[in-house]
């Protein structure tokens, strides 16, 4: 073979070789999708410990994928969380109907009650796996400082000065508040954000004639 013919049998080696590359960086890509939208699926279900066995299943690969593509469960919760955060996004940069301060407020009880029921299964198995993971710890302090630097955000300077009011507003539009309402005393969704309302309500009150 001449020098060209050597060439020209390079470029094609070299292109197959680079084509084949790609199709398995694709499957790669396509499995981990699989994966995750399995985990995703299984959490949402109410599974809130799904083992590698039934995201395999559940993503019709084998189970030698799920720890090929992920090589701890830590690893597969932050692709879960990824997912979370991308879906719920939207819910934060709503503007406020209320004009003043307390009526928003309030406003922050409806849409923390449609994205903790959304929410919920997810932060269930947060809950669950935590104590051994440490990517989770500190996913579920950024979610906590996140939902209280909304709340700071509204407060007008006097109300943020006041310690008491502070915490007890952030416990009550807690999810953990939340979830005591909805699962363990059995309310209803409206019941619930009726009964967190007039809390925060009662609460702005005193705050409102500590100011007189």
């Amino acid at each position: 073979m001449n020098d060209l013919g050597k060439a020209i049998q390079y470029r094609l080696t070299a292109a197959a070789t680079a084509q084949e590359a790609d199709g398995r960086k694709h499957r790669s890509q396509k499995s981990q999708m699989l994966i995750v939208n399995a985990m995703l699926e299984l959490v949402a279900k109410g599974n809130l410990e799904p083992s590698a066995d039934q995201i395999a299943e559940i993503a019709k690969v084998g189970r030698r994928s799920v720890f090929r593509h992920f090589s701890d469960m830590d690893t597969l919760y932050r692709e879960m969380n990824n997912s979370i955060t991308a879906t719920v996004g939207s819910i934060v940069p709503q503007p406020f109907l209320a004009a003043d301060w307390r009526g928003q407020v309030l406003e922050l009880v409806d849409r923390r009650a449609a994205g903790f029921e959304k929410m919920k299964p997810f932060l269930l198995a947060g809950q669950v796996h935590r104590h051994r993971s440490a990517f989770l710890k500190t996913a579920h302090a950024q979610f906590v400082g996140i939902l209280r630097n909304i709340l700071m955000a509204i407060l007008p300077k006097d109300a943020a000065r006041d310690a008491v009011l502070v915490e007890a507003l952030d416990m009550l539009l807690s999810f953990e508040s939340w979830n005591r309402l909805r699962e363990d005393q059995g309310l209803s969704i409206a019941k619930s954000k009726r009964v967190l309302k007039q809390a925060i309500e009662s609460l702005l009150e005193g705050q409102a004639s500590g100011d007189t």
